[in-house]
């Protein structure tokens, strides 16, 4: 499966000149016709000729899409080796998705001891502790790095630490060492940005975020993403007074109107102070804290204050200058079908490459990638139906086309919507609903697009996408028969088309 790049030694014709028929016997090299003690060339390099390369796989970034790439390389038989520089699992392990949602699962716990009153228990208030969850949840991450480590090297690949610097093609350096190899692989993720203002430099990014020396209770998040809408509830729901804000009419850009509009509704009705079409225009450092003032002419206090304000391709340092990578306007690597550069022995996947953004993307492009290069496989990603969640509160779950896309791509579409109280909350008191969508193709009944902010959403939406891959129609849906009493049956009794207000 794997084919070795080979050199040809730089030979000349008189160098075998001396060869003799018993020499050529002894080696089992034929002789060129009609040229008595003359080796054939072509069959002497096959058979003199020496791999070239340190490795087949160099992989630059042990994120979700590297490490999936190298390890399923190396497990169909290629010399592999990948170098980090930061942290094994890099963004997704280790200031992303894992550490983002335990500490999701701790601002739930405030509001479910007070929802708690309601069926009949009887506490004191309870108090939080910022040291113990950071100090747990970086026992966890380095759990996660070891592992990491054990997959790559039970796999077979060989784990380099420091920052690789590609010098050509082939080669890429990491200090004053070089590692050459068939095929390079770019896999270093994305990186926050924080734009220039006075002031800049006090504010900070997720990747700093989880790791404070102390709570802030009063923080200011910036950004209309999802990562901004997480932190926002993490904080609210730990305690802090906190203040999101975003430049445009509406955050969540991107998703479906309807859950953008129940989103703003209900992260405001839990306590943040949510305010749109404002910016931050400088931070200075005050008395008691950092003082911000803003577009629209007011001022805010904050002890921490987090810019969520987008990521861009991690290529700082990556020594692209010295190969024929392009990159586009948005400072991404541009890619083909099979994540080829313009180079043709370097690669690039995940968020380097400007896609979607998510860490199973990531994790089934480095499959795909692998399968195809050194397993002989051709199966490419299929990009649509996609699930993603918010981890906001409460979720968002979301798959397929939003409203406005469907209808620019189907023209008649029906629309199904449900707004509740989730049954636990009839007892809870907590002020919160649940919505959900669902919009379906009119001319061929297919569900081209559910969308949910609720709970459990995220759990909910990824079973649906299952059935939204398979091409169940909105026949399918009303003849499921629903688990009685949850929030996802909701899904298989929406019976009344939507009319529009």
């Amino acid at each position: 499966m794997i084919k070795k790049n080979t050199l040809c030694l730089p030979v000349s014709i008189e160098l075998f000149s001396f060869a003799t028929d018993q020499a050529a016997h002894d080696s089992g090299l034929a002789m060129a016709p009609g040229k008595p003690g003359l080796l054939d060339l072509p069959t002497i390099f096959e058979e003199i000729a020496v791999s070239t390369f340190d490795y087949d796989l160099f992989v630059i970034g042990a994120g979700s899409g590297g490490v999936r790439a190298a390890r399923m390389a190396a497990g169909f038989g290629a010399r592999v080796a990948i170098a980090e520089h930061r942290y094994m699992g890099a963004t997704c392990v280790n200031v992303g998705c894992v550490p983002k949602k335990l500490y999701v699962y701790a601002a739930e716990y405030g509001k479910g001891f007070r929802d708690a009153r309601g069926f009949g228990w009887q506490s004191d208030a309870p108090r939080f502790d910022w040291t113990t969850l950071r100090d747990n949840k970086k026992a966890e991450i380095s759990r996660l790095n070891a592992i990491y480590d054990n997959l790559l090297d039970g796999a077979g690949a060989e784990v380099i630490n420091g920052r690789a610097r590609i010098v050509d093609p082939h080669t890429v350096a990491i200090g004053e060492t070089r590692y050459s190899a068939e095929k390079l692989l770019i896999a270093t993720g994305g990186w926050p940005h924080i734009p220039d203002f006075p002031g800049s430099e006090y504010a900070l990014s997720s990747n700093e975020i989880f790791d404070l020396d102390n709570f802030p209770e009063r923080v200011v998040i910036v950004g209309g993403g999802y990562i901004a809408v997480e932190f926002a509830g993490i904080f609210n729901g730990l305690g802090a007074h906190t203040t999101q804000l975003y430049r445009g009419p509406l955050f969540l850009r991107g998703f479906d109107t309807d859950i953008r509009a129940h989103a703003a509704q209900e992260i405001a009705r839990s306590g943040v102070d949510l305010r749109f079409e404002v910016n931050v225009t400088a931070i200075s450092q005050g008395d008691s804290g950092l003082d911000l003032q803003l577009t629209d002419g007011t001022a805010l206090q904050a002890d921490a204050v987090l810019y969520a304000t987008g990521r861009k391709a991690h290529l700082e340092g990556l020594g692209l200058e010295n190969v024929n990578v392009n990159v586009n306007g948005h400072g991404a690597i541009v890619v083909d079908e099979n994540y080829c550069t313009s180079e043709p022995s370097i690669f690039a996947l995940g968020d380097v490459t400007g896609g979607l953004e998510l860490t199973p993307v990531a994790l089934a492009e480095g499959m795909a990638f692998a399968r195809r290069n050194f397993g002989g496989l051709e199966k490419q990603v299929e990009y649509d139906f996609i699930p993603t969640a918010v981890f906001c509160q409460p979720t968002i779950g979301t798959v397929g086309f939003t409203e406005e896309e469907a209808r620019e791509k189907f023209g008649d579409i029906t629309l199904f919507k449900s707004s509740f109280r989730p049954m636990k909350h009839t007892l809870s008191g907590r002020d919160e609903k649940a919505f959900m969508k669902v919009i379906v193709d009119t001319a061929t009944d297919r569900v081209v697009g559910v969308h949910m902010m609720g709970p459990d959403a995220g759990e909910i939406i990824q079973g649906i996408a299952i059935a939204m891959r398979a091409g169940a129609t909105k026949a399918v849906f009303d003849s499921t028969i629903g688990i009685h009493p949850t929030t996802a049956e909701e899904f298989v009794t929406l019976r009344e088309p939507w009319l529009e207000d």
